[in-house]
């Protein structure tokens, strides 16, 4: 039996642009871009808290600014430590 392909994977269209799945690019320890997310949940110079539609983004460091957010994604900069990812106990 052959299986079907979806529009999506015969085009090579990214996941997360046809669903809310978040894109996470890093780069180095200085530069975090999410694409996706729902919004801060909380926000320190030290910590921030994101959601998303899978779960939290828990991002900690230092000196961690939130330099640009837009409806498609937000960028945060400053000297990045550690990064956890919570899932959602739904998915």
């Amino acid at each position: 039996m052959r299986k079907r392909r979806n529009l999506n994977e015969i085009l090579e269209i990214p996941k997360e642009i046809y669903t809310d799945i978040p894109n996470i690019i890093i780069t180095g320890f200085e530069e975090i871009v999410i694409e996706n997310s729902k919004g801060i949940l909380e926000y320190e110079e030290c910590f921030i808290k994101i959601n998303t539609k899978i779960g939290i983004i828990d991002i900690n460091g230092m000196n961690l600014k939130l330099e640009k957010m837009n409806e498609e994604n937000l960028k945060i900069i400053g000297k990045v430590e550690m990064i956890e990812l919570e899932k959602n106990r739904d998915d």
